[in-house]
């Protein structure tokens, strides 16, 4: 509810802003000057008197869509009386209700003459009315990719070996931003198509100094709508990465996709690299393999290359010794593991799995004293690493949990970035929203994602609980897949660049070995997109009664 009363604020605000802006503009378009601060009846208007598709006005003050189409309305309203040179558009589109107040209050504008017929026009104005047209459609073809990008299907691109060999680096999905109800956009202010910012500077610093592609002043709060499913075990999943310092809008975030393993109420564990729910081993489906590291020695060098062309996905790390050559294999499975043993040069070959009781932290500096919480196991306070994990109780909505010093750093990112609470320590004592606090009431659901390749995945073994409202959705279906499309800075090897055709358009989130085909899909999209303009010129013949 604080989303939609927060929503109709910035509504109300933007109205008054356009009404006190263009009534006189509105009047003299003979208009009942009040129109002008009626919401979407106001944009309504100009598209009637400037002859565009009048529904457009619906799209008006949707989040990220609202912008780009207020702009392009403005701009239709200044041509409407004569400013249509290059810098009024500009002054139109980036200072908009000041340029259009002074258009508004100025004594000398009226309204342009139209009366003059397209066949009196000189050679320039009907090339500048054919360039107005070409630069319209363009603009509706960006505003209608927005408006599926942001409420219907998202692309996302695989660019670790995380999930290995389930989805495969280089692997491009669609994803089905309905599947457990649709996250509403918390910045409205955004250019579409970037997640979180502009460029990557490149500079030393602060990450935070790169420019944000969204407007962060201008913010709504978290609301899920027709939210009928919630993540379930087994679901391959994308979400917001947690502990993003960088952005502070949550659907900014860098998006990850990992295997939800442990729903709110579970117990995760691992067990020397297996994984356990509940006390019991995972179900492992038809399209995962069970993948671990291993070690390798050799008498003499592999051939890296035919080995990746026989088993595809292979990242390693090579390294010479006086004794021979040590290789550092991230995801093999038993069966690849057994082959690579049979080889000749091979010495000697074993699973590489961390110690027990040794607890995986790192540090940000030589001087090991402010710890690195991305690199580190969740929670830092326990004698845990990625192969001996747990048991943890994953957090579920309602649960009344004790605080104290030896659980807080299991619930401190809940309380104070997740669930927006002020978390204090004062000595001994813990305070949250300023009173003395043993216990906390858990406010949304939680869960544990993992990737499919265990041993190759920064995972919530390391960023902790994912909270309800960071999920996206769910990927449908890969719609490109291209090997080396990506560099895997966990191996000294670069795999050759090739389109991999059989992963083209097949479901990912079944669970089943053989996936559905979506080429239809791809064909559909194919025909709209080269056959939208014939059908479109066919249909305006037929209206006009056209040769």
């Amino acid at each position: 509810m604080n989303y939609f009363l927060t929503y109709a604020v910035y509504v109300v605000i933007l109205s008054l802003l356009m009404g006190i802006s263009t009534w006189k503009l509105f009047k003299k378009m003979g208009y009942n000057p009040v129109f002008a601060f009626v919401p979407f009846y106001n944009y309504f208007i100009i598209l009637k008197e400037t002859k565009h598709p009048k529904w457009w006005a619906l799209l008006s003050y949707l989040p990220i869509v609202g912008p780009i189409m207020m702009s392009v309305f403005h701009i239709y309203l200044m041509k409407k009386f004569g400013k249509s040179l290059t810098q009024q558009q500009l002054l139109t589109v980036f200072l908009p209700f000041i340029y259009m107040a002074v258009v508004n209050y100025s004594k000398d504008t009226e309204l342009e003459d139209e009366s003059m017929n397209d066949m009196f026009l000189t050679e320039e104005e009907k090339n500048a009315k054919k360039k107005d047209s070409f630069i319209g459609s363009i603009t509706f073809a960006v505003v209608f990719a927005t408006i599926i990008h942001v409420f219907v299907t998202q692309p996302f691109g695989i660019p670790t070996g995380s999930m290995e060999r389930t989805l495969l680096v280089g692997d491009f999905l669609f994803v089905n931003k309905w599947s457990y109800g649709y996250r509403l956009p918390m910045r409205p202010v955004a250019i579409p198509f970037l997640q979180g910012t502009i460029f990557d500077t490149g500079q030393p610093g602060n990450p935070k100094d790169d420019p944000k592609s969204y407007v962060d002043a201008v913010k709504l709060p978290y609301e899920r709508i027709f939210q009928l499913n919630k993540p379930q075990k087994n679901d391959i999943v994308v979400f917001n990465y947690p502990q993003d310092s960088v952005h502070t809008a949550t659907d900014r975030k860098d998006p990850y996709v990992k295997r939800c393993v442990a729903v709110a109420g579970d117990t995760f564990e691992m067990r020397g690299g297996r994984l356990f729910v509940n006390g019991k081993p995972e179900t492992v489906l038809g399209d995962q393999e069970v993948q671990h590291r291993y070690i390798v020695t050799t008498g003499s060098q592999l051939d890296i290359p035919s080995l990746y062309n026989i088993y595809g996905f292979l990242p390693v790390q090579e390294q010479q010794t006086d004794k021979g050559f040590i290789y550092g294999f991230q995801g093999l499975t038993d069966k690849v593991a057994a082959d690579i043993k049979a080889l000749p040069q091979v010495i000697d070959i074993k699973e590489d799995i961390q110690e027990k009781g040794l607890a995986a932290v790192f540090y940000r500096d030589e001087a090991k004293k402010k710890i690195d919480t991305t690199q580190s196991i969740f929670p830092i306070n326990k004698p845990w690493n990625q192969d001996w994990y747990g048991p943890l109780k994953i957090p579920k909505k309602g649960d009344v949990v004790a605080i104290n010093k030896e659980t807080l750093p299991e619930y401190r990112w809940i309380i104070s970035e997740y669930e927006h609470n002020n978390l204090e320590e004062k000595g001994n004592q813990i305070f949250i929203n300023g009173q003395p606090a043993t216990t906390y009431t858990i406010k949304q659901d939680y869960y544990m994602m993992i990737g499919d390749n265990r041993d190759a995945s920064l995972d919530a073994r390391f960023f902790g609980f994912v909270p309800e409202e960071n999920i996206v959705g769910k990927p449908m279906f890969t719609w490109m897949s291209l090997q080396g499309a990506f560099k895997d800075n966990s191996s000294s090897y670069q795999a050759p660049f090739k389109i991999r055709w059989d992963r083209m358009f097949k479901a990912t989130n079944t669970g089943e070995s053989n996936k559905a085909s979506y080429w239809w899909i791809a064909a559909m999209i194919l025909i709209l997109f080269f056959g939208w303009e014939y059908f479109v010129k066919l249909f305006r013949k037929k209206n006009t009664g056209e040769d």
